[in-house]
């Protein structure tokens, strides 16, 4: 890892990312719970005002694209940190339904945004293979620190009961400030190639093109319909998993716990690693994210085998399912750098931020849809959603690969990674 050139800052910005995912950590495993001991409102109104704030903040994410590339996503970033950390601090605060809904609304807006943002912010400040270390190395951080999260927040709760939850709130409030603060000393100076946009005629152009731009780019929608089929495979470790165990298996609620466990700790603990190796093995990104995908629906036809033998002692049930979530998370941590260093690439870098808005509104879209489809599928039979999950993997599989001739080489071929400290040719960042 030491003998990787590192951009100027790089310890500042991961340091952030790792506290943004612990202070998200303390909320997202336990979401209606949070906000129902946190306002006082009943789960009923939590929810509703969850589920109309989450489709408002679909509309908005084509506004944040543009926001990135009119002012750049290090600004739009810190913003983001700023309204993140307000909402939790008004949260324990908001206890009507209208005071909850503007609250609400503007956090999820905010939280909705925040990964197109960094996506881009990644984009502006790495090149080549230090695209795909950096997505690598935020994926590890963000499982880290998101049990790291889940952990302090039972401790809290446990110790503090519903004040637990208000202290919750706050210190999650306290982390985005925080993350803002480190994300401060990474600063973003003007690139000579191209020149700057508001001077140069062609940056000028595509900027006025705006989404049109984007709808016109083929295999860039390829890659973003790719990202929706295999995003429903991410949905399942948090939507499928817990209901398909409990009511198809009927196995212990601990094995969900188990399965969070055991993807959490092997994303943080191997992500670099399997990056790395793939990176060194010279892996075409978009070859490898189709790996990736594979490997996923491989994961998803052993549910399947689980779910026909369906086997009456527990420790077979956990052991099948230990098997099934180890390869369900290599799979992971194969397809998510290549994938996200690839959809970076892909996009020019006067629109990235609205390239990037586009390619987070499948992911956004998924969550919309996913706990829907996944229950309707249930009440018929507990195999069909990973029947489902199976089709739709190998189909952005095999997208992914049909894409690679209409991809341009510096997408699908990651170059070596480049020092660009001191280098106004390369050197998109410089510390603070």
């Amino acid at each position: 890892m030491s003998s990787t050139p590192r951009i100027p800052g790089e310890r500042s910005m991961l340091a952030a990312m790792t506290v943004n995912a612990v202070g998200s950590g303390m909320y997202l495993p336990f979401t209606l719970i949070f906000f129902h001991h946190v306002t006082g409102l009943s789960f009923a109104a939590v929810g509703a005002v969850l589920t109309v704030a989450g489709l408002v903040g679909l509309t908005t994410l084509p506004l944040a694209g543009t926001a990135v590339d009119r002012w750049g996503a290090h600004r739009v970033q810190l913003a983001l940190y700023a309204v993140r950390g307000a909402g939790f601090a008004l949260y324990p605060f908001a206890q009507s339904v209208p005071a909850f809904a503007v609250v609400a609304l503007v956090t999820i807006i905010g939280d909705g945004a925040f990964p197109a943002v960094q996506q881009s912010f990644l984009g502006e400040i790495a090149r080549g293979a230090d695209r795909d270390r950096l997505q690598a190395a935020s994926r590890a951080l963000s499982n880290g620190g998101m049990g790291a999260g889940a952990l302090l927040a039972s401790l809290v709760v446990g110790f503090g009961g519903d004040t637990g939850f208000t202290a919750a709130a706050w210190l999650n409030a306290a982390s985005f400030v925080l993350s803002g603060l480190l994300m401060w000393r990474v600063r973003p100076v003007r690139p000579v190639r191209p020149v700057p946009a508001v001077r140069d005629a062609a940056a000028a152009a595509r900027q006025k093109a705006g989404y049109r731009l984007v709808l016109r780019d083929r295999p860039f929608l390829g890659l973003t319909a790719a990202n929706f089929l295999i995003a429903l495979g991410y949905t399942a470790l948090p939507v499928l998993y817990p209901l398909y165990i409990a009511t198809w298996l009927h196995g212990p609620e601990s094995l969900t716990g188990a399965a969070f466990t055991v993807n959490t700790v092997l994303c943080a603990v191997g992500g670099v690693l399997v990056a790395s190796f793939v990176r060194r093995r010279g892996a075409r990104r978009n070859r490898s994210a189709a790996l990736g995908a594979v490997l996923f629906a491989a994961a998803f036809a052993g549910q399947i085998v689980l779910g026909t033998v369906r086997p009456q002692a527990g420790w077979a049930i956990g052991a099948g399912l230990a098997v099934i979530i180890t390869v369900h998370t290599v799979g992971e941590m194969v397809h998510n750098p290549s994938a996200g260093a690839l959809a970076i690439a892909a996009a020019p870098d006067a629109l990235r931020g609205r390239y990037m808005a586009a390619y987070q509104f499948s992911w956004q879209l998924v969550r919309a849809l996913a706990p829907s489809l996944f229950t309707g599928l249930m009440a018929v039979d507990g195999r069909l959603p990973w029947l489902l999950l199976i089709g739709t993997t190998l189909g952005a599989a095999l997208l992914l690969i049909r894409l690679e001739p209409h991809l341009s080489a510096e997408a699908v071929h990651p170059e070596p990674a480049r020092r660009v400290a001191g280098s106004r040719k390369e050197g998109l960042v410089r510390a603070a």
